[in-house]
Formats: C-alpha cells, structure tokens, sequence
C-alpha cells in the first residue's frame, strides 16, 4: 500500500512540473522581412521561467508550409531550454493544401542554394532583436523539406553549431571541406521510398570525403514523414507513401536531445 501510494504522489508531482511548465512557455506568432522584401510570417518560443539567454534552434517546416505541426515542435524545444523559431520559408504564411501545390512552393528552394540562405538569414536577423537568444549558439532542425533545407543550412557554412534532419532529402548542394562545419545528425526512416540508398551513398561519400562531423541513424520500419502524427491520414487522403510511426518519432527526437546536449550547455 505504501509503495502504491509513493508512487501515486510521485506521478502527481510530475503532473505538477509538466502543467507549471507549460504555463511558462512563451509562445508568439511574428512577422519578419526576407531582404528582398517577403514578408515572413514565423513562430517564436522559449521557457521564461528560465533564467539568461538560451540557445537557439531555428525549426523549417514541412513542405506543406509553417503550420501549427512545426509550432508544437517549437514549444516542445522551448520545453526543453532552447530559444526556438519556427521560420516561414515560402513568405506571407502560405501552405500547400495538397502535394502539387506544396511541391509546387518546394520546388525553387531545391535548386536555390541562394534563396534558401537568404530566408534562412532573415530569420538569423530577427533572432537578434530577442534578449533572451543567444545567436552566438544555434542549432538548426528541419521535417520532410525542413530536414533537407537544414542540410543545405550546414552545406553552405551558416552560422550553426549543429543541424538535424528528420526524414529530409539528402540530394543538393554538397559539403566542401572547411565550410561545413556544423556537426549533422541524420534521421532517416528505414524503409523511406522517397530517398534511394544511391541517394544515402553519395550524401555519405561526400561528408565523409571533406570530414564533416556526422551521425547517420535509420529506424527500421519507418517511412516518409515518420514524425507527424497526421502523416497516415495525409497518406491515404493523397496516395502518397508517408505514415506515422511513434516509435521513431520518439526515439528520433530522443536521439535529437542527446545529441544537443553534447553540444548545447543547458541553462
């Protein structure tokens, strides 16, 4: 009876820090300006019962666009310490509601290097009117598009400390020696049909060819999208091969916070 009732006191105090922390989260829907002009719609989150500037994690959205998927995901690092902004790649907020038009909104970024860097660099611009980020420690994380976008992010030498991927595409732009100096942590899904293993070959040929810093991990069973909850409903609804799978969703994200902490000193 003791120990059912320790353990009961137990699960009700962490109840307790859960919902308190929760309340201290901060989260703010914001407007910032690509250079040429686009107005950006992003998402900006962190803990303020924190104490001092926090590291940052700058978050790229889906190829669906910056919707509240890539909002959760920013609350979940403010819950963890970081300084998180979910950025808004396409401008004005815009989605696509199904995949042609989200393909569509992709597309110019994939052969863009240019254009990924300077939307990329307007969010690194806002970041710096917030007291409580510290630009001079930042992560990049990205889904799906964003995963892909964050590797071109650490390709093209952006001021990031470490870059994740989750079930990003590994094509484009590849790392040239003394440039990509960002440690890379690849989350892949296993049985991902949208990435080939020629395509797995060369993005690994050529990190290891310029020594960059890296950790490639595929969860077994895991397909495209692996990570949103919504991924089996979108699947079936569009045809595509993409579904949900919470177990690597939760070992990748568990994954994703060791690897930070390697990195990050936590405040």
């Amino acid at each position: 009876m003791k120990t059912i009732i320790t353990s009961l006191v137990c699960f009700l105090l962490i109840i307790v820090v859960m919902n308190t922390q929760a309340q201290t989260i901060k989260g703010e829907e914001i407007t910032y300006t690509a250079a040429e002009g686009t107005a950006l719609k992003g998402y900006v989150a962190y803990d303020a019962a924190r104490q001092g500037k926090l590291p940052v994690v700058v978050v790229i959205h889906e190829w669906w666009g910056s919707n509240q998927y890539v909002r959760k995901r920013a609350d979940m690092l403010a819950a963890l310490g970081y300084f998180a902004f979910a950025v808004d790649m396409y401008g004005e907020g815009k989605q696509g509601n199904n995949p042609q038009e989200a393909g569509a909104l992709a597309g110019p970024f994939y052969s863009n290097p240019t254009l990924v860097q300077t939307r990329i660099e307007a969010a690194l611009l806002k970041i710096k009117e917030y007291t409580r980020a510290d630009a001079g420690n930042m992560a990049c994380i990205g889904y799906c598009f964003g995963g892909s976008m964050s590797l071109y992010a650490a390709k093209l030498g952006m001021p990031f400390k470490a870059v994740v991927s989750f079930h990003g595409g590994l094509a484009g732009v590849p790392a040239e020696a003394g440039k990509t100096t960002a440690k890379i942590l690849v989350c892949h899904g296993g049985a991902d049909k949208f990435i080939s293993d020629e395509e797995i070959k060369t993005f690994r040929q050529n990190l290891d060819s310029v020594k960059v810093d890296y950790s490639f991990i595929s969860y077994p069973g895991a397909v495209h999208a692996f990570s949103n909850p919504q991924a089996t409903e979108m699947g079936k609804k569009f045809g595509i091969p993409i579904e949900y799978n919470e177990a690597a969703d939760k070992k990748s994200w568990a994954d994703m916070t060791a690897f930070f902490n390697k990195i990050f000193i936590q405040h």
